[in-house]
């Protein structure tokens, strides 16, 4: 088999979240009607975030009608090849409609089961950050900056971030709270941003549970391209979501999951 070349997925991932970017910003910081989509708690979408997995989904209807798609507001659309595009329109709907720039447009290719092209895009800033096998950029204001981990290899050097503090329950919370003591800092709130940052050397570490395969996709190529690590809590493969912990190195992955093995999933 050929050695994977990441050009044309690239291109067509550029294209999809140019076309999320202009659905999406006309309704950013703008009155809009936001609906739940629980009978029970909140889990809010809007027409932002219709709007901009429809824009994404037509750039693949002309430029690679024969992969498939999953994406959270539309479902699956079954591809022929193999392939298939793993969209999530708004990722941080909740701060979407709080008007903070901390929610993102999240793309990935899947190739043979994992991840192989990511996108995390935060159109309102500017930025929008890529992975694929080897390398990883942030693109803002007409330049390409190269990404890397800051490489931290000792939890009590470490930042930490989780998008909710109430996000863990019993066990999860137990482990998480001896991760969180033993780090140097924990910051909370920033959805998948917070895996753009530690992509470009801000965050050292990410724990989070409950999360969809959509949530996951577009960020492992991003962290892995910029010399990071992904694993669920086990230290195995995330990237069909559930359990997951990112890592700015191998050796911070190594000392933090013996602090999750007690909640993680069997």
């Amino acid at each position: 088999m050929s050695a994977y070349d990441p050009a044309g997925d690239i291109r067509t991932a550029h294209l999809m979240a140019d076309a999320a970017r202009a659905a999406i910003l006309p309704h950013f910081r703008a009155p809009l009607d936001v609906e739940n989509k629980l009978d029970a708690g909140f889990d809010p979408v809007t027409v932002a975030d219709r709007a901009s997995e429809e824009a994404m989904r037509a750039v693949l209807a002309r430029h690679a009608p024969d992969d498939g798609i999953l994406g959270e507001e539309f479902g699956e659309t079954a591809g022929t090849n193999g392939r298939r595009w793993v969209l999530d329109p708004i990722d941080g709907t909740r701060a979407f409609i709080s008007g903070l720039p901390t929610w993102t447009v999240l793309i990935a290719l899947e190739r043979e089961g994992r991840p192989a092209v990511g996108v995390i895009d935060q159109p309102h800033i500017g930025e929008r950050f890529l992975g694929w096998p080897g390398g990883a950029v942030l693109s803002h204001g007409g330049e390409d900056r190269p990404l890397r981990t800051r490489g931290t290899r000792s939890l009590d050097t470490a930042i930490l971030s989780t998008t909710d503090a109430n996000l863990f329950a019993d066990a999860e919370a137990e482990a998480f709270e001896q991760v969180r003591r033993k780090a140097r800092l924990c910051r909370f709130g920033y959805d998948a941003y917070a895996y753009a940052m530690l992509a470009g050397g801000g965050v050292d570490l990410v724990i989070e549970s409950g999360l969809q395969v959509y949530d996951v996709q577009a960020f492992i190529p991003v962290i892995e391209g910029a010399g990071g690590v992904v694993t669920d809590w086990s230290g195995g493969d995330a990237s069909g979501g559930g359990q997951v912990v990112a890592a700015a190195s191998r050796e911070l992955l190594d000392a933090v999951l013996p602090l999750l093995a007690p909640a993680a999933a069997r």
